[in-house]
């Protein structure tokens, strides 16, 4: 069952709300990917130090990363909700008065880049500014939140409504909360003992597409994505990690990561016959940089659920078995340059080739 009403049982002031949400989300997914990707390779190429790809096989379900922090990586962590957060849940995710995205909060931060020229409608979405803020604030530690502002006449008003938001719920309280919805569990973590519990654990991490030691952002990015789930409205998560080089993006729709891909000579050659597409449409559209030898590409996998990651059809209690894996790779696709309008993602097996 989902944890959001379907677009048919809402009201048709929330379906215009929906489909801006949406619409936002399109510009927001391009931004980041942009900022996560392009401009982190961009940083090394001016530092000249060899871009770091990510290995095809790191993308495989259960894959080891390297615990490697790179310096030139874009790391953030940026959460992007449908409606207004609660006030009850501040608890949990820290968002107050003292860390509103207001001039004077801003202004007494004396790591962020701001003049006294901030405007105060540059948070919002629809502002021309807003992407310019938002880049400002990006490399600021803990989370950015960005929300329907309750405060405004419009219905579908969001801005980035707070900074230096940190996730303050156990991942041990995450780790339950997961396991009662599928059923291996009726009520406590620990009710079937200390060691059936730390599975459960690594299994969450599993749930989300990370390895069970994963850093901060990527930790804090899976247990707000859990936590969420108890708002009846969409969300979406961005994780930016420097040491598993990808974006990672929760949503209503599962766990997708993204990273940079070099494409040989051949492989090009192979994707615009099998695409029919001439190379150097390809090369214009799809590559962030290329030369006679090789091209890099946005690459995409996104992950499928097993039914051992699914709730039981009959809901009866069911035992966890730790062999059986929780994620598939759904789609692998090669996405088009941020900001290209008229070329789609490309669908091009590269993980199980």
């Amino acid at each position: 069952m989902a944890f959001w009403d379907f677009r048919e049982e809402i009201c048709l002031s929330d379906r215009l709300r929906r489909s801006y949400y949406k619409l936002l989300r399109d510009e927001l997914d391009q931004f980041i990917l942009k900022y996560a990707l392009v401009d982190s390779y961009n940083k090394f190429s001016a530092q000249k130090i060899p871009y770091p790809f990510v290995e095809r096989r790191e993308l495989k379900p259960r894959a080891l990363i390297p615990n490697i922090e790179y310096g030139p990586q874009n790391a953030f962590l940026v959460m992007f909700l449908e409606d207004d957060l609660p006030e009850i849940h501040k608890k949990y995710i820290r968002f107050f008065n003292d860390n509103k995205t207001t001039k004077v909060n801003l202004l007494k931060t004396k790591s962020l880049p701001l003049t006294k020229k901030y405007g105060r409608n540059q948070k919002y979405l629809e502002s021309a500014k807003f992407f310019d803020f938002l880049k400002e604030l990006l490399p600021v530690d803990y989370a950015l939140l960005i929300k329907r502002d309750p405060t405004s006449i419009a219905k579908a008003r969001y801005a980035l409504s707070h900074y230096h938001v940190r996730i303050d719920w156990p991942i041990a309280d995450a780790a339950e909360d997961l396991a009662r919805h599928l059923r291996y569990i009726s009520k406590d973590l620990y009710e079937k003992g200390d060691k059936y519990a730390e599975v459960i654990q690594k299994k969450f991490f599993e749930y989300y597409g990370l390895p069970a030691m994963a850093g901060g952002r990527r930790t804090a990015a899976i247990v707000a994505a859990q936590f969420f789930k108890r708002i009846p409205c969409l969300y979406t998560i961005y994780a930016g990690s420097s040491e598993s080089r990808a974006l990672i993006r929760i949503s209503e729709r599962g766990v997708a990561k993204s990273i940079l891909i070099k494409f040989s000579k051949k492989e090009i050659a192979q994707i615009a016959d099998a695409k029919k597409i001439p190379i150097e449409t390809f090369k214009k559209n799809y590559a962030i940089t290329h030369n006679n030898k090789q091209c890099i590409c946005i690459f995409q996998a996104t992950c499928s659920y097993t039914e051992h990651a699914k709730p039981p059809d009959d809901g009866k209690l069911r035992e966890l078995k730790t062999d059986p894996y929780w994620l598939t790779v759904g789609a692998q696709q090669i996405l088009p340059k941020p900001g290209i309008w008229k070329f789609p993602p490309l669908s091009y097996n590269v993980i199980y080739s």
